[in-house]
């Protein structure tokens, strides 16, 4: 990476927008020129990075001249409104929200499944669901031996899927009940301390929610297959940081544990973690602030025998969100597919 680029990000101030910050420092990622952009009411703040004060800047039409790169995380009404601004001034666009995930002209990317997808963007590439890229690094190695035909996944998600905000109010509303107080909920609609729900997002009319029809969806585009049958169960959980997600996978044939095993202890961004003895697998509060996805608990399903479980905890921040991006904006550098094609958005 001998060429250097000029980079902005959009909702800097939030908690993955401070995470690709980090990132973008500690994996040295060749910047020249770095922008921070958010909200007017954020702008004015400082930001570090690489030792120096960055001012954060409300974002305008005029924002995009002058950036090769673009890492947005300030929601999808937001990208809506700036991501295409930002290509036809010139610059690639890695959008972290949902904004573009389902549009069949924009690729969805996982770096550790499908990194060839990124060659066809049009300008925009967006970042999957935090649920579903850890879901995938932990499935796709096993699919390319035996093809999934049918996946079961239940989601333990913590408060930073909600970002900073709804991180701050779980804390205060632990100590509100521990005082014996009446905890207030403003981000979410009820206490998640001490308490869980089903995924707060809209349902639809067979009452599944927005963040388990992300899951089936968006699998099924990265994987490239509309045959896999998936269902979710997305859960709020009291956690601070790091989902959690119990997998259940169906095969055509049986498929060991042994080799499962085998498999995932050399796939790319899994640790596995098992400890059969001392009753030890993957947990959030050791996934956090880790760039790799902690998967273990594998065993072969009992009432199935073509079926597999497994359990996993990943950094909803990191590689649920920052770090997928940053390793998107890696690999169009390293393949030299920044460069906008002739037919940009």
């Amino acid at each position: 990476m001998s060429e250097s680029y000029r980079v902005a990000i959009i909702g800097a101030t939030g908690a993955v927008g401070t995470e690709l910050l980090d990132l973008l420092e500690s994996r040295n990622f060749p910047v020249s020129y770095l922008k921070l952009l958010a909200s007017p009411r954020s702008a004015g703040t400082t930001l570090k990075f690489k030792g120096e004060d960055l001012q954060v800047q409300a974002v305008t039409d005029d924002s995009f001249q002058d950036v090769d790169l673009v890492l947005a995380s300030a929601g999808a009404s937001i990208s809506k409104v700036w991501a295409h601004k930002a290509v036809e001034a010139g610059a690639v666009v890695v959008d972290n929200s949902s904004a573009f995930r389902m549009d069949p002209q924009v690729p969805l990317v996982v770096p550790e499944v499908n990194p060839k997808a990124a060659a066809e963007h049009k300008g925009i590439i967006a970042n999957p669901n935090c649920t579903t890229i850890l879901m995938s690094l932990a499935v796709w190695p096993l699919h390319q031996v035996q093809p999934v035909q049918r996946l079961v996944v239940a989601t333990y998600q913590s408060a930073s899927g909600a970002g900073a905000r709804a991180m701050a109010e779980m804390k205060t509303q632990a100590e509100a009940i521990l005082q014996n107080k009446t905890p207030k909920a403003e981000v979410f609609p009820y206490p998640l301390a001490f308490n869980l729900f089903p995924h707060n997002s809209s349902l639809n009319e067979q009452g599944y929610c927005e963040e388990e029809m992300k899951m089936v969806n968006e699998t099924r585009k990265i994987f490239g297959s509309d045959d896999i049958r998936i269902t979710a169960t997305c859960v709020r959980v009291p956690v601070l940081r790091a989902h959690s997600e119990a997998v259940n996978l169906e095969f055509a044939e049986s498929f060991s544990v042994a080799k499962a095993k085998e498999i995932l202890s050399q796939a790319p961004g899994v640790t596995l973690v098992e400890d059969w003895q001392a009753n030890y697998f993957p947990m959030p509060i050791e996934a956090s602030g880790k760039d790799d996805i902690l998967v273990g608990r594998i065993r072969q399903d009992i009432s199935h025998p073509c079926g597999l479980e497994l359990w996993l905890s990943g950094d909803q921040i990191r590689k649920g969100a920052a770090l997928n991006a940053v390793q998107i904006a890696e690999l169009l550098v390293a393949k030299n597919w920044l460069r906008m094609p002739v037919g940009k958005a």
